[in-house]
């Protein structure tokens, strides 16, 4: 049948479960032991020959109990009654008064204790008027009316039920808020995971971008060289080819640098040094075109990340010169240290070459873009854009103290 039909019976088969759940009916396991309880306890109590009538009467009340989740105060009343009319043919035990009991407190605990207390009240009122006012009328002996004694018990027993179902009710509210506060925790790391996830693949794919840009970018243009110069000058090619090799080896140093998150623990650490402004030099000596490096200021220990951001920075900016420069063009990296930051400005002389296509001069390539980006990731900035007979990108990168960084003094 289908699960959105407001009708048909309260059970249906879970084939995935592979029982049967229930469809918006209280849990069966109350109901069940108020019955047991009522009838087990019934042979004791009445003064008058137990009959199917007076069993059914019994057990109108356990059986209301599984609809106690939506109609909490009929189901009290059908218990009470049941409970009241069945005090007629007994001696007042407690045990015939099960079910009222937990529907009693089930009212307390859905938040209700005023319409508990009224229909308490309401029940206490009905079971001595029956059993008192109209004891004869039924043919109650004398000696099974209740007296001040049950009256104060049964009175004591229904301030108690009310109280523990309020009690109950503000521990599923704690419990409640507990899960709830476990659950946005849980959801918070769980998108703070994936967050870093995220940022994790970006810095990876903006190194490997960075890497293969720029050695592929010199491989394209030592390919070139040799090739014009096979025939004439074979020595000179012969030196290409040799460039081409170490740029190579060189490519696949670093992306295995790179991708060395994804090494396993028990791998060997890389031996390669790590990416940093100490390898400027090697940067230079394999750009293909001239290049003039002048460091000023107190060269100190820089943050790990600062040093390798400005070597991935002056790495794309060298490969943007050899993409979109002319032929004769040249290159010049400045490296200032501020007090509280790294000064980078990379700038090329020379026409744009008009073969290379869209230059980045106009500070829209992804050449440019990653490098911006890199920069904000750790509070700098980075501003490019043509100057005469060139280009220029200029970096400002802040440096915090790297002194508790590398355990040495600046």
């Amino acid at each position: 049948m289908d699960q959105t039909q407001p009708w048909g019976p309260p059970w249906r088969e879970d084939r995935r479960a592979g029982r049967f759940r229930r469809r918006g009916w209280a849990h069966p396991g109350a109901a069940v032991v108020a019955g047991f309880i009522q009838a087990m306890g019934a042979d004791d109590v009445t003064w008058h020959p137990m009959t199917r009538w007076m069993g059914a009467v019994l057990l109108i009340g356990p059986a209301a109990l599984v609809a106690r989740k939506h109609f909490p105060v009929v189901v009290f009343m059908i218990a009470a009654a049941s409970s009241i009319g069945f005090a007629t043919w007994a001696s007042p035990r407690w045990t015939y008064a099960v079910a009222p009991a937990f529907a009693l407190f089930n009212l307390a605990r859905l938040g209700r204790p005023r319409a508990a207390m009224i229909a308490a009240a309401a029940s206490f009122a009905a079971y001595f008027t029956v059993c008192w006012a109209f004891s004869h009328r039924f043919g109650m002996p004398d000696f099974v009316r209740p007296g001040p004694r049950e009256a104060v018990l049964l009175a004591a027993a229904m301030v108690v039920l009310i109280f523990l179902g309020g009690a109950a009710k503000v521990r599923s509210e704690h419990m409640a808020e507990v899960m709830k506060a476990r659950a946005e925790r849980a959801r918070a790391k769980d998108e703070q995971e994936r967050r870093q996830a995220s940022e994790e693949r970006l810095r990876m794919a903006r190194e490997l971008h960075d890497v293969l840009g720029h050695h592929l970018s010199l491989i394209n243009v030592q390919a070139g060289v040799g090739l014009h110069l096979m025939e004439k000058q074979p020595e000179q090619a012969r030196e290409a080819l040799a460039a081409i090799k170490t740029a190579s080896s060189e490519a696949l140093r670093e992306v295995r640098a790179v991708l060395d998150i994804l090494r396993a623990e028990n791998e060997a650490a890389p031996r390669q040094p790590a990416l940093g402004l100490s390898r400027l030099d090697d940067l230079t000596a394999d750009a293909g075109l001239p290049i003039t490096t002048k460091v000023t200021g107190d060269e100190r220990p820089l943050p790990p990340e600062v040093d390798r951001a400005a070597y991935r920075i002056v790495q794309e900016a060298l490969t943007n010169v050899r993409k979109h420069a002319g032929p004769g063009a040249t290159a010049s990296i400045a490296v200032d240290y501020l007090p509280t930051a790294l000064h980078l400005a990379i700038r090329n002389e020379g026409p744009a070459d008009p073969a290379a296509g869209a230059s980045s001069a106009d500070g829209e390539g992804t050449g440019i873009a990653g490098m911006r980006e890199r920069a904000q990731t750790l509070g700098g900035s980075v501003e490019a854009g043509p100057v005469d007979g060139g280009f220029l990108v200029s970096v400002l990168l802040p440096t915090p103290d790297a002194t508790l960084d590398n355990g040495s003094p600046s």
